[in-house]
This record gives structure tokens, sequence and C-alpha cells, in this order.
């Protein structure tokens, strides 16, 4: 069913792009009611326009809180056309039918993310905008609604092809947008109020935004996109492409990964290199300048590094960038880049170079992830370990150097796949157990990572006199006795196990260090 348009409604916060719809709206001959600026804007470009206070009787009020909280507003927007006794409250009470209705928000979103006193992202709380557009969607079927700039290309055409008219698909399209805008509003307005709770929501909200459709997911038969968080302006879909093609799904789950191991390190403390291989270190550093940090978190594992994900905690420098290309390579994250280096870099034209200058904002509070029938909702591991934290429960303490490489190793450690297994030495990573079903497996794993090292002979490289990593308790002596075997002379674990006395006695017996956290690390 085609409705010709009679009367459209405009009320927006943006003007970008409105004088193109509203001359075509002229040039249909639409009668125009507006609202404040708006209205005035049409004024300026000399198209005739009704005030919605000539409209409601009623002036705008309370500082523009009152303006369109009507019943000859939302009673023009809902009326059912051919329903006899809504056409008799109309004539009853003079209220005309309003046949399109362009509305966009009050900037709420934007203003939160530009750091605004609370009182100033209250004004921006818009509620006359999100009723009109709510009675404008449910009476779709008479109702054409644009609720925001994107659709007014689609208007303009849908008004031309139609001569003034607009199809119930093109109606219901528009109500169907308009409800999930209201809802992305109405979210991030929730979350902004909850901010600082960590209690679990009793509904789940996401208020995000597509920012970009992927080529494919994980595999090419699956579509994909990107959603960037409305309330949170730091991260991966924050980053700026300097240059390469764009990332893919893997490559931007990599780098989530890789982001979130290199914010460990504060970068005033520390020069250090991530990097990650299908979302799991095979590689991590500290180093005395950042190349020195790159080529210690390379030789961990470097057939592994081949199109890995590298992340940086300071600025990339031309000698940093110059190894960095030795090999393939697919995203380079930093914070930022020297101009000697961006020209090193472009000689690799395929190579993604993101750019995040906040890279060490504060980290979200929360994490989700989708399973058939529901969402699981958790707050992110956001916990730091410091020295006075560890419970030394053998009878050998550990050295100054070995309580360093301790909380370097719980660091990685936090990061790699259960069950993990992480082996250290002067903080840097020599030995990577990731991701499988037994603890004993990934102690296994980690080793046969070492004996892969090119540098292996050097002492450097060797096990011996490592600290090993495990992100949940040794269950049985067995892994940590493979941890022994290697050459490890410290240990740090979070301990809990019912059979942590026969833990700590293997410990004893080889003469060894080793420090309990009570904090695990799964990450599964």
């Amino acid at each position: 069913m085609d409705i010709k348009i009679k009367t459209a409604l405009i009320s927006v916060s943006n003007k970008s792009g409105l004088d193109l719809v509203i001359q075509k709206l002229h040039e249909e001959k639409i009668k125009l009611i507006s609202t404040g600026g708006t209205a005035q804007f049409i004024r300026d470009m000399n198209i005739p326009v009704t005030d919605v206070s000539d409209i409601t009787n009623f002036p705008e009020m309370m500082d523009g809180r009152i303006k369109t909280l009507h019943p000859n507003v939302h009673g023009g927007l809902l009326a059912v056309r051919n329903n006899q006794s809504h056409k008799e409250s109309q004539e009853k009470y003079n209220i005309e039918n309003i046949d399109l209705l362009i509305v966009n928000l009050y900037p709420f979103e934007n203003t939160v993310n530009a750091g605004a006193k609370d009182e100033i992202c209250v004004e921006n709380i818009d509620i006359g905008g999100p009723a009109m557009l709510r009675s404008a969607s449910k009476n779709h079927k008479y109702v054409c609604v644009v609720s925001d700039i994107s659709d007014y290309s689609g208007l303009i055409d849908e008004l031309s092809k139609n001569t003034g008219k607009t199809s119930l698909d093109f109606r219901t399209k528009c109500a169907a947008a308009t409800f999930e805008r209201t809802a992305h509003y109405d979210g991030i307005i929730s979350s902004w109020f909850k901010r600082n709770s960590d209690a679990l929501k009793e509904k789940f909200i996401a208020p995000a935004s597509l920012s970009e459709k992927l080529r494919y997911g994980e595999n090419p038969h699956q579509t994909a996109g990107i959603y960037k968080n409305s309330t949170h302006s730091s991260g991966i879909p924050s980053a700026r492409l300097i240059q390469g093609k764009e990332l893919s799904y893997n490559n931007l789950n990599d780098a989530d990964a890789a982001l979130q191991l290199i914010k460990e390190f504060d970068p005033s403390n520390n020069n250090a290199v991530a990097i990650i291989k299908h979302a799991n270190p095979c590689g991590v550093a500290c180093g005395i300048n950042l190349v020195d940090a790159y080529k210690k978190a390379f030789a961990c594992d470097p057939s592994s590094a081949f199109g890995g994900i590298i992340a940086l905690n300071q600025t990339l420098d031309i000698e940093t960038a110059k190894k960095i290309i030795e090999i393939f390579t697919e995203v380079i994250i930093a914070p930022a880049i020297t101009d000697d280096a961006k020209n090193v870099i472009a000689s690799k034209k395929n190579l993604r170079l993101l750019i995040l200058e906040d890279m060490f904002a504060n980290s979200v509070s929360h994490n989700f992830k989708s399973i058939e029938g529901g969402v699981l909702f958790q707050s992110n591991d956001n916990h730091k370990l410091k020295n006075e934290d560890l419970n030394i429960v053998t009878k050998v303490k550990p050295a100054t150097h070995q309580t360093a490489d301790m909380l370097f190793a719980f660091k990685v450690c936090k990061h790699v796949k259960s069950n993990a297994i992480v082996y250290v030495k002067n903080n840097k990573t020599i030995g990577i157990g990731a991701g499988q079903m037994s603890r004993v497996n990934s102690a296994s794993v980690a080793v046969i990572k070492n004996n892969e090292m090119k540098d292996y002979q050097s002492d450097e490289s060797s096990l011996k006199g490592c600290t090993v990593a495990s992100d949940a308790f040794f269950p049985f002596p067995d892994g940590l006795l493979v941890a022994i075997e290697s050459g490890a002379t410290s240990v740090i674990q979070p301990g809990g196990s019912m059979n942590d006395k026969d833990v700590i006695k293997a410990a004893d017996d080889a003469g060894i260090s080793m420090a309990f956290t009570g904090i695990r690390h799964f990450k599964h």
C-alpha cells in the first residue's frame, strides 16, 4: 500500500544533509512542521515551515525539554487512517495526520565520549525524539519514519520513483531500522548509568554499532562484521589503519589478544613486545630498548612468529621496523611510529599497521561470548599481581631476579589459552605450552617449543635456571616434575589443590622455590 506524503514533521539535532531532503519535500509540495533550530534551518532556505507550537498550541518550554510531547503530535503519528473512531477523535480535537517523521536524536553518545560532566550528559538524553520515533514506527502502515542521516538518500529515491509516495515495504524497513536505533540509544544510556557498577544487568544490552562488514569470518563460508562499542573509545576498533589491506576477522581477533597482553606492561617501566599467533602468544619479552625486546620475543618461537601479530608498548622506531620486516608479519600494533620507521614499513605493502594512541586507556570492565540459546557474560580479568601478593610456600626462597621473572611469567600466562604453562628467563619467554587438555602435556609442549629455538644452546635460551608459570594449580606433582626435570628452579602458580602438600614436597625435594598467588587465570 502506497501512502502519499502530505505532511512531514522534522526535528533533528544533526542538520548534515538535511537541505537535500527539505528541497525534495518542498518540490513534492509537502507541508513541513518543525521545531526550534530545525525550523530556522528550513526558513533560511526560504521554504515555508509551520512551528510545532502552532500545532500543539503550547510553546517550547523547560529549556526545550517539552516540545513535541503532545496529543496533537502523537495523535497525528498514531492515528489509524481507516479507523472511524480515530477519525472522530482527530476531528474533535483538530489533530492533523503526519505522514512522514524525520528525527535524529540528541548526541548522547558523542557527549559521553567527549568526557562531558554528568549534568551535560543528562541534558543530552532525548525524550521527545524516541517517543515520536516509536509512535511513527508502530504506525508504519501509514507513516514513514527516517531516523538517521544515512537514510536520507533512500527517502529521496523513494519519493522520486513513487511520485511523492512511500511503499509499505520501504516504511517497514525504516521502522525496523528505527527500533534498532532507539534500542541502541537506550542501551548506551543504560550502560552509562551503570558504568560504575559490577552488578550483572537484568537484561543483556550490547551498545555497539556495526563499524565494518568483513569479507568473511574465521572461514570463507562465514559472514562477519565488527561492531564498535559505543561507550568505549579505545581498543582495536578505534585504531587507525595506517597502511595495508583491510583486516580480517582472524586479524582482528588476534590483534585484540595482542593488545590485551601488551597492556600488561607499563610503557614507563618497560620496553615490551608481544608476538601473537592464533590468539596465543608465541613470544613475549622486555628489553633494554624496543629492538632488543623484539629480538628476544622473536627468538622464543621463530617459526610460529611467521605470519603473526606484533604488539609494541612503545613508539615503533626504525631499528625495530627493520627487524620486523625480515619475515612476513600480518599486523603491527603500536601507540605511535616515527617517520623513518613508517618509510621502512611502507616497503611491505600488505603489512597492516595499526596505531592506537590511547593503547593504555582503561580496559573494558566486562566481556561476553555467544553460545547457542544465550550469552555468557563476565567481568574482565584485570587483576594485577604485585610482589607482596606472592606467598612463598617452599623452604628455598626466590632470588630477586627470580621474583621478577615470576611476575613477568604470570602476566604472560594470563593470556595463554588454558591449560597454560610458560617458561621465562630474564623477562622473556623461552617456552610456551598452550591449550592442551592436560597440564602435563602443556608443560611438555613448552619444552618442545624451547628445543626448537634457534639459539637454544645459549644460556639465555636454556631452560636451566628458568622460572615456570602455570595459569591454574598443579593438581598433582607430575606437571611440576616435567618443569623441574627440564631445568626450572622457580615456580609460580595459584595453589589451592587438594594435593598442594605433595606438590610443595616435590619442589622442596628438588630444592627450588615456589610461590602461590591465590589467583587463577583460566583463558578457555
